[in-house]
């Protein structure tokens, strides 16, 4: 059961009716005293509480201002209406908006990357200064070995080189052009080698086993590239081999990231390469019919790869050469004495 109590504030002084001559209080004016209502829940436990509606007794319905009258004013120490509840924040419209804000700064970056040639860290890390003259050195598998520059030989003499492919040593006198050429058919090592004396990086494969997309892949890396030059080479033990002066380096993978850090790294490398500023360019090379390449051991009369290269001879006061068992050459036997000439 409910029990409701109501309890009213009324004035003290009455007033006489002036008909009856009873006391009666006075009107009830506005906002002069509201009643309380105390509910005591009496139902047993398990049952809802009584229906006023069901006429439990004339004080059950909750007694309250009419709509329309004056809200009566607080008094000191009553709580205050709880605050009308703020809108929530559109947290997944800001998080959206971030995430177009990142989307569109990492785009610019990639953009401007791009334009400038640097899309991966092949640009950033493998990029020769004068603080790290050689970074090729920290790609893995990489094989470096110093070779004399300069040493020449004659366009049917071998080099007996070290190294299948070759990186360094004697050379023909006659490089192969390398400005961005790419050879069809095998060419003579010794006059590739030559174009790594340029600065040049030459990248050779095995026709057995690159073809295809991997051969187009490779030929992309080369084609009008100033620097760069391509051949087929037959026998290799691995897929692709790159060259550059006193540099190899060995993989499968045309797609591997390697390659361009070998290219970055190694390509007109100043520190790296023995005649800075050297062309790849050669009107005296056949491009179209260039010498084929020989897979034969080299003979017994083939030049040694790391030949050292001959001294030149002291220059004369006026600049030409002094040649042995000529004038100007204290250290030469002189020549013998012509006979005189005898008068008929």
């Amino acid at each position: 059961m409910w029990r409701s109590t109501w309890t009213a504030r009324w004035p003290r002084s009455t007033r006489a009716d002036p008909e009856t001559g009873t006391r009666r209080p006075p009107a009830r004016q506005a906002n002069a005293g509201y009643g309380t209502v105390i509910r005591v829940n009496d139902d047993a436990p398990g049952q809802s509480p009584t229906d006023p509606a069901q006429g439990n007794g004339p004080h059950d319905a909750v007694p309250g201002p009419h709509p329309g009258a004056p809200v009566p004013p607080q008094s000191p120490g009553a709580a205050l209406p709880p605050a009308p509840a703020q809108p929530r924040r559109p947290i997944a419209l800001v998080l959206t908006l971030l995430a177009v804000l990142v989307a569109v700064l990492v785009g610019g970056t990639v953009f401007v990357l791009v334009r400038h040639g640097k899309t991966d860290d092949a640009a950033v890390d493998y990029t020769p200064r004068a603080t790290n003259k050689d970074p090729s050195l920290a790609i893995p598998g990489i094989v470096h070995k110093d070779y004399p520059a300069g040493v020449h030989v004659g366009p049917n003499q071998r080099v007996a080189y070290e190294q299948s492919p070759p990186m360094g040593g004697a050379h023909d006198a006659n490089w192969a052009v390398c400005s961005g050429v790419v050879y069809p058919t095998p060419v003579r090592s010794e006059n590739l080698v030559h174009d790594l004396e340029h600065g040049a990086v030459w990248i050779t494969y095995d026709p057995a086993r690159i073809s295809g997309s991997a051969l187009k892949t490779l030929q992309a890396k080369v084609i009008g590239i100033d620097g760069m030059v391509m051949s087929p080479y037959p026998g290799l033990d691995q897929p692709i081999s790159l060259q550059s002066w006193g540099h190899q380096l060995k993989l499968s993978d045309p797609n591997d990231k390697r390659i361009d850090h070998f290219v970055t790294a190694l390509l007109r490398n100043p520190y790296t390469y023995p005649e800075p500023g050297a062309t790849c360019a050669n009107p005296m090379f056949d491009v179209q019919n260039p010498p084929p390449f020989d897979p034969s051991p080299p003979g017994p009369d083939a030049v040694p790869a790391n030949k050292p290269p001959q001294t030149a001879p002291a220059p004369t006061p006026s600049g030409a050469p002094i040649a042995p068992g000529r004038p100007g050459n204290p250290s030469a036997p002189s020549a013998a004495p012509r006979a005189p000439i005898r008068p008929a």
